[in-house]
């Protein structure tokens, strides 16, 4: 009985609301209502606070929230450990990456070799998806450099360039390279905050004593191209990232190191789970993913 009824809260929680949770779960409103209600006179306590159709976590709420969610996290991993004894047959995989261009290769091979695996994939950038690791929401995360965390095991996969990039009638579209120095006062379209590729432009034009002229940040790499090609201003994006555009230029910063790397993540505590473990086989070298895995 209680089993169903944190089943059900959690399936609120996570959908935002009762009809969501319902479809979710193939159970009916009246059900779940019924339950969440016995859940809440029982223990004589407030879990969502209602208003109208609006529903959300009241701070009980977001705390057993905390811990349905560790419970969920639970069961997927005895169903994935059930699994596997007869090898990976079944189950899902989810992924939170800083964006598609990695990722999507990854998921391909992961996919070749397990084809009964489902995928899903959430994006944002490198601090949203290392939040998601720590919320439980993903498995295995594709991030850039964050701040180090004794709950997340980080293995290298990838380092790259960040270049300029210009519209056709910026002056430096004719250019081969450019100077770090040349950026003084540049007008820039840059990415939000928790970008790596904004983090580490930020970090370089700070150590060189250079100063932009940010106009406008866009949570979007599309969003940022589409300004940039509109004459707003000149982007940064890592060199392996760009896609090749009539009306658009990379061009490469030939005076400064500006590099992101990328990894791969996924929580200490679940080091020993098969789908993750297989998925960073796949990823990158099976040699160096069990020593990295083991090392920990």
């Amino acid at each position: 009985m209680l089993k169903n009824a944190l089943r059900s809260f959690h399936a609120v929680a996570r959908y935002g609301g009762f009809s969501a949770a319902s479809k979710a779960l193939n159970l009916s409103q009246p059900t779940l209502s019924t339950q969440v209600k016995a859940l809440e006179q029982r223990y004589d306590v407030e879990l969502f606070g209602r208003a109208r159709r609006d529903v959300h976590l009241t701070l009980a709420g977001s705390e057993l929230y905390q811990v349905t969610t560790r419970l969920h996290q639970i069961e997927e991993e005895a169903e994935e450990l059930l699994n596997s004894l007869g090898g990976l047959q079944s189950g899902t995989l989810r992924i939170a990456a800083v964006g598609p261009f990695h990722a999507t290769d990854m998921i391909v091979e992961f996919k070749s070799n397990y084809p009964n695996i489902d995928v899903t994939v959430q994006f944002g950038n490198s601090q949203r998806s290392f939040e998601r690791l720590l919320a439980y929401e993903a498995d295995v995360g594709l991030i850039a450099e964050v701040n180090s965390d004794p709950r997340v095991i980080t293995m290298p996969y990838s380092a790259h360039n960040v270049v300029v990039f210009v519209n056709a009638v910026h002056p430096f579209f004719e250019r081969d390279s450019i100077s770090i120095h040349e950026l003084q006062d540049q007008k820039v379209v840059q990415r939000e905050r928790g970008s790596t590729t904004r983090t580490a432009m930020e970090r370089a034009l700070g150590e060189h004593g250079v100063t932009i002229d940010p106009v406008l940040d866009i949570g979007s790499r599309e969003g940022i191209w589409k300004a940039v090609e509109r004459g707003l201003g000149i982007g940064f994006v890592a060199d392996f990232e760009f896609v090749a555009h009539p009306n658009l230029k990379p061009i490469p910063i030939r005076d400064a190191t500006v590099r992101t790397q990328y990894f791969l993540a996924f929580l200490e505590e679940r080091k020993q789970s098969r789908l993750i473990r297989s998925f960073c086989d796949v990823a990158s070298s099976p040699q160096d993913a069990g020593r990295l895995i083991s090392e920990r």
